[in-house]
């Protein structure tokens, strides 16, 4: 059996909330490399057909459960003291009842999103502000409470939320160093890294991806196929559509609104975000047309690089997701808003054995410094991924690695309070995953949103300026 090097020792319990696709991956990723007994963990999921089998094939105790209201306190305090960790990797499941709990035991918390209770997405009943990743960060980060010992509650730590952040950071020291613009050293602090942002000339932020995992067989009618949690893409997909809105904008888009509290980094369009398309570029695909899909880094990468007053800011870079997910994904989309977003019956994740090819290319793009446009971020194949891992494909390694950076650091850091992942050791986090990323690269591009336009229509587009939104939004 393979030696695997022991990052950290978790002494209490660890509390697996989700036994999903990710869920079932991080699960020997963190047995490699925590030092744990599998009697420390307990999995609770919903009571759905081969969760128990996954689990107890590894020593891991289970209970059947789906969280509620009503009986999450029932549920879990009995496994939650001082010491213990709850990993949340579950849907419908209110983070914040859970942040709050964790905090009355002494736990630690670790998560890949900031979820609502079931149907929090979607009530018609609650304002498009209520329903945006914005008005949730905003709550979670008022659990906050300076000046006294919080155990550590780690927010929206996955691939992206999360890796991004830290690939961020190394793309603008990388920039630095081939310009000579400023210096090449990590700043120090939130000031420090949007100071450098700044002097770069860094306009715009995308994470750009483009998934080209290919099952087979392939996607059939009433089923909605994904490389990753179906119930998670199709919940962020009807949400608003949300991004960092930059100071260098002109033109504030016609079906957007602002925030009229909080920290005011970003702004929403009155449209779900599956249905709105942005141009980007990755070094395998090329220019592509994404999903602005909203996620939590949109805001928290844009307000953390934000300089000034928060209302008038005197700088700030627009951010937002570019993803273009596997063809099988983009058909169930297609197929979801033309039965009035209804999502399918049938759910099905391509896993590592149906595959036959292709990669997740996700990193960050930064456009608008004077190399142009520079894209940094892995280049995961299926096939290193079956030779790194269990259990997941390309996508699915992406985000089960920064999971157990994030459970990682929290227990290295345990008493941190509220924290995201813009606050974080980049550099220590990424020599935690480089392992399981595949190639992790930088290229620098001459594309820009107004490259390569087909020119078959009048369009309204503003030559002066690429990076202006208006020129990345197709429609």
């Amino acid at each position: 059996m393979e030696t695997w090097r022991k990052e950290v020792r978790l002494r209490g319990r660890l509390v697996l909330l989700g036994f999903g696709s990710i869920g079932q991956g991080v699960l020997p990723l963190l047995l490699r490399h925590v030092e744990l007994d599998p009697g420390q963990i307990v999995v609770v999921s919903p009571p759905v057909a081969g969760f128990d089998t996954a689990a107890e094939k590894y020593g891991v105790r289970t209970i059947a459960a789906t969280l509620a209201r009503g009986n999450l306190r029932q549920v879990l305090e009995p496994h939650l003291q001082p010491g213990d960790l709850l990993l949340n990797l579950s849907v419908g499941v209110s983070s914040l009842a859970l942040i709050r709990l964790c905090q009355e035991r002494g736990a630690l918390y670790v998560d890949t999103s900031i979820e609502p209770w079931e149907g929090g997405y979607t009530d018609p009943s609650r304002t498009v502000a209520a329903r945006t990743n914005y008005a949730l960060r905003e709550a979670a980060l008022a659990l906050r409470r300076p000046g006294r010992v919080q155990p550590t509650t780690l927010l929206t730590h996955g691939a992206n939320p999360g890796l991004v952040s830290y690939f961020l950071k190394q793309a603008l020291l990388d920039i630095a160093a081939e310009t000579g613009d400023a210096e090449s050293e990590p700043p120090a602090g939130r000031e420090g890294w949007a100071t450098l942002a700044r002097q770069l000339g860094v306009k715009v932020i995308h994470v750009a991806e483009r998934d080209t995992q290919v099952g087979s067989p392939r996607k059939q009618p009433g089923e909605f196929v994904n490389t990753w949690s179906v119930d998670g893409f199709v919940d962020e997909g009807r949400q608003p559509s949300e991004l960092g809105w930059g100071t260098h904008e002109r033109l504030f888009p016609a079906d957007a609104a602002r925030h009229e509290a909080g920290c005011r980094a970003s702004i929403y369009l009155n449209r779900p975000g599956a249905s709105t398309l942005v141009r980007t570029w990755t070094p395998l695909a090329g220019p592509i047309h994404g999903f602005l899909i909203t996620h939590g880094e949109s805001v928290s990468i844009a307000d953390h690089l934000t300089l000034g007053d928060p209302i008038r800011p005197a700088y700030r870079p627009t951010v937002h997701y570019a993803y273009h997910p596997c063809d099988d994904a983009v058909l169930s989309l297609h197929e979801m808003f033309g039965r009035a977003a209804k999502m399918q019956e049938k759910h099905h994740i391509l896993d590592e054995n149906e595959i036959v090819d292709g990669i997740d290319e996700l990193g960050v793009l930064l456009f608008g410094h004077d190399k142009n446009a520079y894209w940094y971020g892995s280049q995961l194949s299926i096939e290193e991924t079956r030779a790194l891992a269990p259990y997941q494909n390309a996508t699915g390694l992406q985000v089960t690695s920064a999971v157990l950076g994030g459970m990682v650091w929290a227990l290295e850091n345990p008493k941190e309070g509220i924290v995201e992942a813009d606050e974080m050791d980049f550099d220590r986090l990424l020599e935690i995953q480089l392992p399981y990323l595949g190639p992790v690269k930088g290229f620098y591009t001459d594309w820009t949103p107004l490259t390569d336009r087909p020119g078959l229509f009048p369009e309204d587009i503003d030559t002066s300026d690429p990076w202006q939104f208006k020129n990345i939004l197709v429609r």
